[in-house]
């Protein structure tokens, strides 16, 4: 049990990104696909709106629960939120970019797109968080 706690301790961190990650991936997914299947907006654009909606969630989580940073004054949360989204704009790009081509142009399906494209978006947006924004001073 001792190994177990002393594991949950080392990989905290990650643990947690894992878990608000997937919390973050499923509002994404709740504002995607309804957009894209009942809408039927097309699959960029979708995207475009669910980014925005998963991002602030993101950050609203990511912040105290995963990278421990407890500060909300004005002065800290400014920089780790232009940072934040700064980041997320790069990730969020190249998925709607990914979308874009696959779905809208080569009409592949836009539901198992979303899916791929989620990992290396979740993958990117961890080294971002960790290196640039949330970083330890």
């Amino acid at each position: 049990m001792e190994k177990l706690k002393a594991l949950l301790r080392q990989y905290r961190e990650a643990i947690l990104y894992l878990v608000f990650g997937v919390l973050t991936t499923a509002v994404n997914y709740l504002i995607y696909l309804p957009c894209l299947n009942w809408f039927h907006m097309p699959a960029s654009v979708s995207n475009a709106v669910a980014w925005v909606v998963a991002v602030a969630f993101a950050f609203l989580t990511n912040k105290p629960f995963v990278f421990q940073s407890h500060d909300w004054s004005a002065k800290a949360v400014w920089p780790e939120l232009v940072k934040f989204a700064g980041c997320r704009v790069g990730s969020g790009l190249l998925e709607t970019a990914i979308l874009f081509v696959t779905v809208d142009c080569l009409s592949w399906n836009g539901n198992w797109m979303k899916v791929i494209t989620s990992v290396l978006v979740v993958i990117l947006n961890y080294i971002g968080s960790k290196l640039l924004v949330f970083r330890k001073n």
